[in-house]
């Protein structure tokens, strides 16, 4: 039996995969040769067996079209036969086992093949397949484009983070049923669990509970305190090949560590592998509600000090997830399309770390009961901001009530090039829009009234901000009221993770003052390196909280900025005639922009098709203001657009990239 791996592989599209074995998309036919040794009696009939899993076994036989079901046709010529094998576009996902039979006319077995393996993989191309999705250029960047883009920094500073998906990389898809494998629902009920991968509703869910390490035996570990030392740190991964063969190779042990853009990283990769339309989101000022009533509240003392209780919500500078094509035929119509998946672990789902697939549709429209977890994502992207002051005798105060923070500039990378898609509008209508309100009372929130000091107005300025510089903030009372106003003023300025952990505070400053009527007081905050760098996080945020109360009424006005700290960029350069098999030289160049040496520097380099994750250590020690080069050689092992991914860490310095674009010829 020859299973004719080049011709059905580049038919199904699974050529990068492999031209070494069989994998092919559902609902698309295959052929496989049959070499006799004399020819076939024709009263003799040919049926293929198909297992897949311990329990489910397929008898396929020569037949006219049947789309519910597998049947071939055959074609004989000397003493060869080609059987054309057709799958229902519905059928489980997974490693099957083929074997043809050829049977006597009365039905005993008289000849068999030895059984042979191939994979089958779900089908946007195809019509019937519930991830059909009818479009060759997102076709093109959602399944086959294994190079995209992470969004990073703040909604008014968006940075991107190169990812190499390698979905196609070698032995990428065994691992991907690995992962399904060794879910709670394969490892209790097998059975069941091959039946229902039939469904990208029930594998995508499956995906997003498997790639966090909570609950099961989950690809990697999530860690937001900075202590990884005992792994690596989130910032240094540059693609989701090296984690998913580490997980593999350690007999599906937690890979350490990972945060919300590793997640969804890995997420994408196994989705597009599997053949699940499948693109990396990315959602500024992300509320992460814990108590479900679709609001986030922050509570201060008068010294600007958080005094919230047991578990707080949340607002993540950003947060990462990826949106699945598929239709929901377990909800009601219109709820098909775009979903959310997102693997980072938050908040359980029926008792799982998982969240999704929840529609978009349901999202914009405030349908929160629709499954799943629609109330939950409505709040990431919806929620209000509701900042409260508790006084020293326990009262509450709401200072601040702000409808428009939250959800801002939900990013992916488009199909056209390497820059960013704004896709908020999928998500909400436009903020303060009639249609807006009506979505927002749908979905269950009360209205809030909006506080105010009265005559005074707070604003908060920066410069481009770079780590390794000082630089200055101003804080701006505005006094639009007639009279002479006497104020306080409290400025903290805080090192943060991109989801709202405190590191450290830098610097903060009080001052009493009296705004005159019709002007503005500003007062300088300067924010200097000796001060941030010691506690600055591995995200090089700097958030500024400002506070002032009128001294003649009991009424407070909070303003609150993330300042991303711009880091140095890596300058990689690729020397050579690119062609597979063939040596290429990298360079790399690197300077340090810190007051201080950097110890430790390592460089971790990796591209689909290009060479497998390695490390470079630098040179030892780098200085301030030193330039570091180093270099190594590398041949790329298949053709097309590549792209060389390379990071660099240190002790005092995470997560600086640089990227190289090659062009590889075949031989």
């Amino acid at each position: 039996m020859d299973l004719r791996y080049q011709v059905n592989n580049q038919a199904h599209r699974t050529e990068e995969m492999d031209l070494e074995r069989l994998l092919v998309r559902r609902g698309h036919p295959f052929s496989l040769a049959l070499q006799c040794s004399t020819p076939l009696n024709p009263e003799c009939k040919l049926a293929v067996i198909l297992h897949l899993g311990k329990e489910l076994v397929v008898k396929v036989l020569d037949s006219g079209a049947v789309h519910d079901k597998w049947w071939f046709r055959q074609q004989g010529a000397q003493s060869e036969v080609l059987l054309t094998v057709h799958s229902p576009a519905d059928a489980p996902v997974g490693l099957y086992t083929m074997t043809v039979l050829l049977l006597s006319p009365d039905g005993h077995i008289l000849e068999q093949t030895v059984p042979k393996t191939f994979y089958l993989l779900f089908n946007p191309w195809c019509k019937g397949d519930s991830v059909y999705l009818p479009n060759e250029e997102l076709l093109e960047e959602y399944i086959l484009n294994e190079n995209g883009l992470l969004y990073q920094g703040s909604w008014n500073q968006i940075s991107s983070l190169p990812w190499n998906f390698g979905q196609f990389e070698q032995d990428v898809v065994d691992i991907c049923f690995e992962i399904l494998d060794n879910s709670p629902a394969a490892l209790n009920n097998p059975v069941m669990d091959t039946a229902n991968r039939a469904d990208p509703v029930y594998v995508s869910r499956t995906v997003t509970a498997m790639v966090n390490a909570n609950d099961d035996r989950g690809v990697v570990s999530g860690r937001w305190d900075g202590k990884y030392d005992d792994g690596v740190p989130p910032t240094r991964w540059t693609g989701s090949v090296p984690i998913l063969r580490r997980w593999s190779e350690a007999g599906a042990q937690r890979v350490r560590y990972g945060q919300c853009w590793v997640f969804s990283g890995v997420a994408c990769t196994v989705l597009r592998c599997l053949g699940i339309p499948t693109r990396p989101v990315t959602n500024y000022s992300s509320a992460h509600d814990t108590d479900g009533n679709l609001k986030v509240d922050y509570f201060f003392d008068e010294q600007l000090e958080s005094v919230s209780e047991g578990r707080k919500d949340m607002i993540w500078n950003y947060h990462c997830w990826v949106e699945s094509w598929m239709d929901r035929e377990d909800l009601p119509e219109g709820y098909g399309g775009w979903q959310v998946l997102d693997p980072t672990p938050q908040e359980r789902s029926d008792g799982v770390y998982c969240c999704g697939p929840c529609p978009l549709k349901a999202v914009k429209n405030g349908d929160v009961g629709i499954k799943y977890d629609a109330a939950f994502v409505y709040s990431e992207v919806n929620a209000d901001l509701v900042t409260w002051i508790v006084n020293t005798d326990g009262q509450r105060s709401q200072v601040s009530l702000n409808q428009n923070t939250v959800g801002q500039n939900i990013s992916t990378k488009s199909v056209y090039g390497d820059y960013r898609e704004d896709i908020t509008k999928y998500y909400k209508y436009p903020e303060g829009s009639l249609k807006e309100r009506e979505v927002f009372e749908k979905a269950g929130r009360r209205v809030m009234q909006q506080n105010t000091a009265g005559r005074l107005e707070l604003k908060i300025k920066h410069a481009q901000a770079i780590l390794g510089t000082d630089f200055d903030v101003i804080v701006e009372v505005h006094n639009v009221g007639s009279k002479d106003t006497p104020a306080q003023l409290t400025v903290t300025s805080n090192a943060v993770t991109y989801n709202s952990l405190h590191r450290g505070e830098c610097q903060r400053k009080t001052a009493r003052l009296t705004v005159p009527a019709q002007k503005a007081h500003k007062e300088v905050l300067r924010l200097r390196y000796d001060q941030y760098g010691s506690c600055v996080s591995e995200h090089n945020l700097i958030r500024v909280t400002a506070l002032v109360q009128a001294c003649d009424q009991q009424s407070f006005i909070l303003q609150e900025v993330n300042i991303s700290l711009s880091k140095p960029q890596l300058y990689v350069q690729v020397v050579g005639d690119a062609v597979v098999s063939r040596k290429l030289i990298a360079h790399i160049s690197f300077t340090n922009p810190l007051p201080l040496t950097l110890r430790e520097g390592v460089f971790t380099a990796e591209g689909a098709g290009l060479t497998a994750a390695r490390e470079i250590q630098a040179p030892g020690d780098i200085g301030p203001g030193q330039v570091v080069k180093v270099k190594f050689s590398f041949k790329p092992t298949r053709a097309g657009l590549r792209k060389l991914m390379v990071d660099f860490d240190a002790d005092r310095l995470k997560d600086v990239k640089g990227t190289a674009t090659v062009i590889v010829r075949n031989k």
